[in-house]
């Protein structure tokens, strides 16, 4: 579905954001994008959907250059940016003005949505909170029912409830020919939800596993001491830790400690992740 390969970008007169980075992205997975501020995330995002082109190497989206965005191309990707505007409608003419963009476009679901969210659809969109717009954008991403869903922070803004909406929707959104990019700082709010863990830094990817992979390669736990752990931090009854699982126990991952343990040994995280004898 998405191929990147050799992909070098930067902005004008900055360093650059990739360098000979490569990835890629298979049906029936739901992927998380994680990194510090300034990787690359929202860029990575907006050159799959063609806003941005690669300086050197290639972008493809079922076979075609992303950054040509052709028709074939855009009608089969929906993207959720972290920044967005609105105009100046109600609910229901956004929806008649940009559905027929998206041929396959579900107006149940988008009903639905909209009704779970609390939205009504005769709302002018500039009277709704920065929360209220962002769940309209966020059922709307969905409604299009495109092969490829890109999420940038999509649960920033939302409040408890609401996450618990968007997760739910996310779940029923997913089948097993659609994939989806969610680039978040929020790791908490999507953990259950990827199947996919990607890691990037300046220097490239650190991470890009399935949740089941990691698991078996790294366990993570609360322990009463850190003695002899990869990474860990304080934590109530003790410590979170990450060690290599070596005995191939079980365990739930932990993003955050995922996350702060591949910032921290980059390399020691990436052999075991990649070595085959793990």
């Amino acid at each position: 579905m998405i191929k990147v390969k050799n992909l070098s970008f930067r902005y004008r007169g900055k360093a650059h954001i990739f360098h000979d980075f490569s990835f890629s992205a298979e049906a029936g997975r739901i992927y998380g994008l994680l990194g510090a501020n300034g990787t690359g995330k929202s860029t990575l995002l907006k050159l799959l959907c063609g806003v941005l082109s690669p300086e050197e190497g290639e972008v493809e989206v079922f076979g075609h250059k992303a950054s040509e965005r052709k028709i074939e191309m855009l009608g089969d990707v929906a993207i959720l940016p972290e920044e967005f505007s609105l105009p100046n409608i109600t609910t229901s003419e956004y929806i008649r003005l940009n559905a027929p963009f998206y041929p396959h476009f579900d107006h149940k679901f988008m009903t639905r949505a909209l009704g779970e969210f609390e939205v009504a659809p005769d709302v002018r969109l500039n009277n709704l909170s920065m929360g209220g717009r962002k769940k309209v954008c966020i059922a709307f991403a969905m409604a299009c029912s495109t092969p490829i869903l890109l999420l940038d922070e999509p649960t920033n803004g939302l409040d408890i409830t609401s996450k618990a909406v968007f997760r739910r929707l996310l779940a029923e959104w997913a089948t097993p020919e659609r994939t989806a990019i969610i680039s978040t700082h929020q790791v908490k709010d999507v953990e259950n939800l990827l199947d996919h863990i990607v890691i990037i830094d300046n220097r490239g990817s650190i991470v890009d596993a399935s949740t089941y992979d990691i698991c078996q390669r790294l366990h993570f736990g609360i322990e009463s001491s850190a003695e002899g752990a990869l990474y860990s931090t304080p934590s109530l009854g003790g410590y979170a830790t990450v060690r290599p699982n070596d005995t191939k126990e079980e365990s739930n991952i932990d993003l955050e400690l995922l996350f702060g343990a591949a910032t921290a040994h980059r390399e020691e995280i990436k052999s075991i992740l990649n070595s085959p004898n793990k």
